[in-house]
């Protein structure tokens, strides 16, 4: 509910003002929201136009959209790989997240996702946690969903067997008591 503020009511025994419309306002003058300029709001993004080709090993710290075409490796670790309409790609593909609109002959390795869009074409093996294709895409490879940390964390070490009597009691594992507040 909307309250005024108490400086604004007239006093007693005053006539309130009329309301004045608002100022015209020019273009580019009034300021508008404010928003924080840390890096969790600026997002640093890279386009490559269509007539741009690649041709070796393309690395980067922000995003990337490509309408060219590239040949060679392409390695956005903590950032997404954009691959446009007019995108051409024969690469390895090393990203935090690769959204296909284009073409990709090579494998796909994303910590994150792959999104293969409608006239998105991959040919090759995708490697990721997360693979969405949309109807009317094209793919032809293999797909490998791993979890994030299961690959690089080992397996746990086999109990070793110790032989015990059938009459002889198994130990009860302890249990520690939880207190609530």
């Amino acid at each position: 509910m909307w309250k005024r503020d108490e400086a604004v009511r007239p006093a007693a025994g005053q006539q309130p003002a009329a309301p004045q419309p608002p100022a015209p306002s020019v273009a580019g003058t009034t300021p508008g929201p404010r928003f924080e300029t840390g890096s969790s709001m600026e997002k640093d993004i890279v386009n490559i136009g269509k007539s741009v080709v690649i041709k070796g090993e393309l690395n980067g710290s922000e995003d990337l959209t490509i309408e060219g075409h590239v040949e060679g490796t392409i390695q956005l670790r903590d950032h997404v790989l954009t691959i446009g309409p007019n995108g051409r790609i024969k690469a390895q593909v090393f990203a935090k997240a690769v959204i296909v609109l284009g073409e990709v002959t090579g494998n796909v390795t994303a910590s994150d996702k792959v999104d293969i869009r409608d006239a998105g074409s991959v040919d090759g093996d995708i490697v990721s946690p997360r693979v969405a294709i949309a109807e009317g895409a094209h793919f032809r490879g293999s797909v490998d969903m791993q979890r994030k940390g299961v690959a690089a964390a080992p397996p746990p070490p086999a109990a070793k067997a110790t032989p015990q009597s059938p009459a002889a009691p198994q130990p009860v594992p302890q249990v520690a008591a939880v207190q609530r507040a």
